[in-house]
């Protein structure tokens, strides 16, 4: 059956292929969007462009908004795990150690 399913399903090999490539382009891309390094860089530049006078201030301002912004996660992301740290991820529940469970007796090892 395998052999079966794989003749008949051939001809979508190259757009398994693309959608894979695209996949990884796009997490390529959010990673490089919301890198601290990038976004720290950004300010930067927009600091420098407010001292040298190519912006205003209100320019400068709407522009670090703007990149901070991403910072926070989007209001409907709140439960997503993603690659900007612990933004969006959520920490399991530490586990009970044996002896620290109801009704159990901590056991020496004979060490």
């Amino acid at each position: 059956m395998d052999i079966l399913w794989g003749l008949l399903t051939l001809p979508y090999v190259p757009v398994r292929g693309v959608t894979a490539v695209v996949k990884v382009i796009a997490r390529e891309a959010e990673s490089q969007q919301y890198s601290p390094v990038n976004i720290r860089r950004e300010l930067e530049e927009l600091d420098r462009a407010a001292a040298a006078g190519e912006i205003t201030p209100e320019e400068r301002d709407r522009g670090q908004e703007r990149i901070l912004a991403r910072l926070t996660p989007p209001a409907g992301a709140a439960g997503r795990t993603s690659s900007r740290g612990t933004a969006g991820t959520r920490r399991r529940p530490a586990r009970r150690r044996r002896a620290d469970r109801p009704g159990e007796q901590r056991r020496g090892r004979g060490r």
